[in-house]
């Protein structure tokens, strides 16, 4: 099972690392990774995917508390959040398969932000599962790189 865990950590030198290692040292393995700042300049939001049962995310929540750089855990659950996660590909686009690349990037609300002659570049936000369908529609024109950001999660609001 993924959790998305977000964790609020004072932006000082080395949190990341600190951070990473208590995963690496504890066996605990990250699917996904975004650090980025906010609105206190004093602070960062790390948005970390893991796999593994309940019991592992609690050792994992119990263990980034004692972290000193850390500042709040919280631990989404289904529906209680709102996540995205961004990524570009090129994919091979010929004269013949570009019109229909084209219609399904249409389809899915994906950007063409660079057009080459074999070849566009596009930009995709969504779901993980939006992702992975999209890609698998690609796949079959030839993906010649990707990218992905890793999945960024807000709570939902209660008002």
């Amino acid at each position: 099972m993924r959790h998305t865990i977000s964790i609020l950590v004072e932006n000082k030198t080395g949190a990341l690392a600190r951070i990473a290692g208590m995963f690496s040292g504890r066996g605990f393995n990250i699917d996904t990774l975004n650090v980025g700042p906010t609105l206190d300049s004093s602070a960062s939001r790390m948005t970390i995917v893991v796999r593994g049962d309940d019991k592992v995310l609690e050792q994992v929540t119990k263990q980034l508390n004692k972290l000193v750089d850390v500042i709040d855990v919280q631990d989404f659950q289904d529906e209680e959040y709102v996540d995205r996660e961004l990524v570009l590909l090129r994919v091979t686009a010929t004269s013949k398969t570009r019109p229909e690349v084209m219609q399904i990037c249409d389809i899915f609300r994906a950007k063409i932000i660079d057009v080459q002659a074999e070849t566009l570049a596009i930009e995709l936000t969504g779901s993980d599962n939006k992702i992975r369908k999209f890609l698998a529609l690609m796949d079959r024109f030839g993906i010649k790189e990707l990218t992905r950001t890793g999945k960024v999660a807000l709570p939902r609001s209660n008002d």
